[in-house]
């Protein structure tokens, strides 16, 4: 490997020299294990290598936050979009389990919590995302069986992301700028679109998936992806698919769906028909939509999913109520 290249490209983004040398000290294990397992060089590799190696990380321990950070940074330095991309997705949304067990545990007692994870194990960080909903599955079936609707969704709709309020505080600067809610979702949407236009004509990801001429146009004619639909004090908001030219690229319901699902525990369970997962799992995304608008308004706010495609639903869509004196 060029792990001369690799360091001057981690110093640019200013690591300190141990974290840096950490970093390196991955990269070269990445391609170690590509070589003795006779798989192609990173600049070649596969998401496949890459869940194969995080197996490797997680039986050695060398699964730290900060390794798979070091993978992501990796594939952009060797200019592999797929290694980037699945380094990314085995760490995206990998608190969520965890949280829910700990969220459990304060809202029915430790004890009844340990009676729906009996059995379970918490998958460990850098499990392949492809056994993370059957997991996922069997904690819903044994919640939904044993506890109260209204805690469940309350437990589930209170967020299972790490999500730091300090993330959102462009939002929260852009409305107070922008002097009210219909202001604020108009240049909402010109800046997303303006976001999406710069990585389609940088060849760059948005996330983990390119953008196209095609894809800006699906975000353009709708409207609940582009910025959000404002009813009252609602607002109606709906995702953008997770890999929009793939989702755009068929007809079949069932592809579709696999394709605009973003959620790690679920998506891999729609690739080859209806998801195990209960859709009240979504919740969790709802949360995730609300709480931009919590950070902008400083109160904890009600979201509700609407559609999901866990469901069956063409798409997820979510209502976000706000306070009763937004104008």
């Amino acid at each position: 490997m060029d792990k001369a290249g690799f360091g001057a490209y981690l110093k640019e983004r200013e690591l300190p020299e141990e974290a840096l040398a950490a970093s390196v000290s991955i990269a070269e294990a990445f391609e170690r294990f590509l070589s003795d397992a006779a798989r192609p060089a990173a600049a070649k590799a596969t998401a496949d290598d890459v869940n194969a190696f995080s197996l490797q990380m997680i039986e050695k321990g060398t699964n730290g936050w900060d390794d798979y950070v070091a993978l992501i940074r990796y594939g952009r330095f060797v200019g592999n979009d797929a290694v980037h991309i699945a380094a990314l997705e085995l760490i995206d949304g990998a608190e969520a389990l965890d949280n829910l067990h700990a969220k459990l545990g304060a809202a029915i007692g430790e004890s009844a919590r340990d009676e729906i994870f009996e059995g379970i194990d918490l998958p460990p960080l850098g499990t392949p995302n492809v056994d993370k909903p059957k997991v996922m599955a069997e904690v819903m079936r044994r919640l939904e069986a044993s506890v109260d609707p209204e805690i469940c969704a309350r437990v589930i709709g209170s967020g299972l992301r790490y999500l730091e309020d300090a993330w959102f505080a462009d939002a929260k600067t852009k409305y107070e700028e922008s002097g009210g809610i219909d202001a604020y979702l108009e240049r909402k949407g010109k800046d997303f679109i303006a976001e999406l236009a710069k990585h389609r004509d940088e060849g760059t990801l948005f996330f983990s998936q390119p953008i196209t001429d095609e894809v800006i146009d699906y975000v353009k004619r709708h409207p609940e992806v582009k910025a959000g639909v404002r009813e009252g004090n609602v607002i109606h908001e709906a995702k953008i698919p997770h890999q929009a030219v793939r989702f755009l690229a068929t007809d079949d319901p069932q592809e579709r769906a696999h394709h605009y699902c973003h959620c790690p525990w679920v998506k891999a369970s729609l690739q080859d028909g209806p998801s195990d997962v209960s859709p009240t799992f979504c919740s969790c995304s709802a949360a995730f939509h609300k709480k931009p608008y919590e950070v902008i308004f400083g109160r904890e706010l009600k979201a509700e999913v609407l559609e999901t495609v866990l469901a069956g639903d063409p798409w997820c869509r979510f209502a976000i109520h706000l306070p009763e004196d937004v104008v």
